[in-house]
């Protein structure tokens, strides 16, 4: 460890200038000798290099946004090569490659202080060694070796002998208790932090390399730094405790005022600004308001979080518009109205469903055209005559010519009497016949 911290020793000099500088401040409240002045130096120290470090951690919401976004083509290409994960890698990082967004963006923030990390480290090692370092002479050194935080030096180890802890004027157990604890609650802080990353702001509808980026970090660095923390000094351990902390503040502020879309704090953060505009009647807040905006342009891409926001708006009487703001109104809008309409279509009938429906709608054309014929027959009688009309006209001998005009109507009537009765049992008609001659073969 003393060999990495040397690598860093160009910047001991400003991280031990900037110790001193509050050291004086705190100094003179509690006492320069004190474990207070020293250990709030570490914390201020700690607090001034992370608000620097926002830049960094805003790159890094952005880069994870852009991560959510990519989640459907990822989606895409898993599904498309879901037997070959090579190949599946490979389309990923092109993709990677093509939209600019790096994975490993979550990093950025512990890479950037690791050098005053180191820095600090080296630092601790020469006040327990009694040595100057950077700004610090001989009498800040004195005086930091003599500062013990709840009995233990802050250049005190887990791992230091029996002698070197009692030239510290400290006991051993006090040393070893102090940094268990320290070193549990860093360990811990550090889960929950990528724990409540992982189940509250993100999407776990698709899975993409950086989910499983997030679950390697969430269960390696807490037992990383367990195991590296034996060998840290009580101010380091300071340090990296104050900084978990500070980075589980800060991210538990992102999850529940910009949660990622589609995750469970989406959801948790739509129910409370619906609550709260059920309540108030309005969006209060531009920053609220730019929240409802932005769904409302997202038209049908909403995710299910979003659609359940707006039905509770409907439900409560309130239609959003374009700008952000909401106005009392019982119709939907017409891109929801549309999408309703869509979802009210009647399924898809079988094919046994489909072939009754036709033969119903058969049999009753069919009986609407009798009942047509029928009417018809009753307002033309002229067209059929009496069987004995036939027999008169046979008798008066007009020949055979009038015969075959005389029975020709005849037939017909036969034929439409056989022909009702065929459409009577077969439910067929075959349409009206012109009449055949009687001396024709039946």
């Amino acid at each position: 460890m003393d060999t990495i911290a040397s690598l860093f020793s160009f910047i001991t000099w400003p991280v031990s200038w900037v110790i001193v500088q509050f050291h004086k401040v705190y100094g003179a409240i509690f006492g320069p000798d004190t474990g207070w002045a020293w250990g709030l130096s570490i914390v201020s120290l700690v607090v001034l290099i992370r608000i620097c470090l926002i830049p960094l951690f805003v790159k890094q919401i952005k880069s994870t946004r852009n991560m959510q976004a990519l989640q459907p083509k990822m989606k895409a290409i898993q599904e498309r090569y879901k037997s070959d994960k090579q190949r599946q890698s490979e389309e990923m990082m092109k993709l990677y490659k093509e939209t600019g967004t790096n994975p490993l963006s979550s990093c950025l923030p512990i890479l950037a202080q690791s050098p005053f990390f180191f820095a600090l480290y080296h630092v601790l090692s020469n006040i327990a060694s009694g040595k100057e370092i950077g700004a610090m002479n001989q009498a800040l050194v004195d005086s930091a070796r003599q500062a013990h935080i709840f009995g233990a030096p802050i250049a005190a180890k887990f791992t230091d002998s029996p002698e070197k802890v009692e030239a510290l004027n400290a006991s051993l157990t006090d040393v070893r208790i102090v940094t268990a604890v320290m070193i549990i609650l860093m360990s811990a802080s550090q889960f929950f932090t990528q724990r409540q990353l992982m189940m509250k702001n993100v999407d776990l509808s698709v899975k993409t390399p950086y989910m499983q980026q997030q679950k390697m970090l969430m269960y390696i660095f807490p037992v990383i730094f367990a195991v590296m923390g034996v060998n840290f000094p009580v101010g380091v351990l300071v340090y990296w405790l104050t900084t978990n902390v500070w980075t589980m503040g800060q991210q538990m502020y992102v999850i529940n005022q910009n949660p990622t879309p589609g995750s469970k704090a989406q959801d948790a953060y739509l129910q409370r600004l619906l609550k709260s505009i059920t309540h108030h009647g309005e969006v209060r807040g531009r920053r609220r308001k730019s929240v409802v905006k932005v769904i409302v342009a997202k038209g049908s891409d909403r995710n299910e979080n979003e659609r359940r926001f707006f039905g509770g708006l409907s439900k409560a009487g309130f239609v959003a518009q374009a700008d952000g703001s909401v106005v009392k109104g019982e119709a939907l809008p017409a891109e929801a109205e549309g999408a309703a309409a869509k979802r009210q279509q009647p399924k898809r009938q079988t094919k046994a469903q489909r072939q009754a429906a036709a033969a119903q709608a058969t049999v009753s054309k069919d009986a609407g055209e009798g009942s047509e014929s029928t009417a018809v027959e009753k307002a033309s009688p002229s067209l059929e005559k009496k069987p004995q009309d036939t027999a008169k006209s046979g008798a008066s001998g007009t020949g055979a010519k009038g015969e075959a005009q005389g029975d020709k109507p005849a037939r017909p009537s036969r034929a439409n009497s056989g022909g009702s009765r065929q459409q009577g049992k077969t439910g067929q008609r075959k349409g009206q016949q012109r009449p055949k001659h009687p001396s024709s073969k039946k």
